[in-house]
């Protein structure tokens, strides 16, 4: 059974990477904490590699957060993750591993990309400016996989998944995404007792959500069968308002107050969905609907609330 290592095994993304291969059977899964291998230390990642000499790798790892830790560390995220994707891709390639799937993000696109956005949209226009910095680490490790692919003949496929929320998501309201964070406020509002409760921005920026075990899932699909330089964007095909979605968590949460709109706050990019037509292409289809996966991920926050990323 060939080795593959998971670079990233304890995150949202990660984590589910894991359950889906470890279902699969196909690999022999090596993973390390950080506390075990810094992956922004070259020296310590190519020792990994030349003593473990995986055959396959997926980096998932990254320094990731919601639009105010974008804004606020944007130094942070383009340092960690240019670290991490030179490391790990020059490390795979040193120790002749042939093929890598290499998770990117949908931020790597225009602002304002025509919907839905396909993947030739790389490069096409200015980026969203509350995550640049961000998006241009993603891209260089977007052109990183390409040009080893070019000149070395490997295989290192860059898939786009988009926002994606499941067991295991963050929960901090200062680093966290949408979906978290509207799901922690409606509960502790409602636990409090509160009247109301105020969100960011204007509530009509429509977004796409794709449950994170669903993601895994075309991660593993697209890792077998698909070949080239071409990315692959990973969605559902369908978006909603961040004010449809708050009415959507509002049920679930069961929280009876008002929701009002902070309009002073950024909304960030208006819209963003995925052509996942390349995706589809191979037979793959979402499982988890938006509304199974919202109700299944707030059972999983209130039984691990006590455990959670929530300072």
């Amino acid at each position: 059974m060939e080795r593959l290592f998971l670079a990233g095994h304890n995150g949202l993304v990660g984590s589910a990477l894991a359950r889906a291969i470890s279902a699969s059977g196909r690999a022999h899964l090596l993973t390390r904490d950080r506390a075990a291998l810094d992956l922004e230390n070259q020296a310590d990642v190519f020792r990994f590699f030349a003593e473990h000499r995986p055959q396959r790798v997926i980096l998932a790892a990254a320094k990731v957060g919601g639009i105010v830790a974008n804004q606020s560390y944007p130094a942070d995220f383009i340092r960690s993750n240019l670290a991490i994707q030179c490391n790990v891709i020059e490390a795979a390639f040193k120790h002749d591993v042939k093929e890598l799937l290499f998770l990117g993000s949908s931020c790597v696109y225009p602002r304002l990309a025509p919907q839905p956005i396909s993947e030739d949209q790389l490069l096409a226009g200015p980026l969203e400016p509350t995550n640049s910095a961000y998006a241009v680490a993603k891209i260089a490790g977007i052109e990183m996989c390409r040009a080893y692919n070019t000149q070395h003949r490997t295989n290192y496929i860059s898939v786009m998944p988009t926002n994606l929320y499941g067991p295991g998501d963050n929960f901090n309201l200062e680093n966290s995404h949408v979906l978290p964070a509207l799901m922690r406020k409606l509960h502790e509002a409602k636990e409090r007792g509160d009247a109301k409760v105020t969100l960011w921005g204007s509530g009509s920026p429509r977004r796409e959500f794709l449950h994170v075990d669903d993601m895994a899932e075309a991660c593993v699909l697209v890792m077998e069968k698909h070949r080239g330089n071409e990315l692959v964007n990973i969605g559902c095909g369908q978006d909603v308002s961040i004010k449809e979605l708050a009415e959507l968590v509002r049920g679930v949460v069961g929280f009876p107050g008002e929701i009002e709109w902070d309009t002073s706050r950024p909304d960030g990019t208006p819209r963003k969905l995925l052509d996942v037509t390349r995706l589809f292409a191979y037979g793959w289809r979402p499982r988890i609907s938006l509304a199974d996966g919202v109700e299944s991920t707030y059972a999983w926050f209130l039984a691990h609330r006590d455990h959670l990323r929530m300072a």
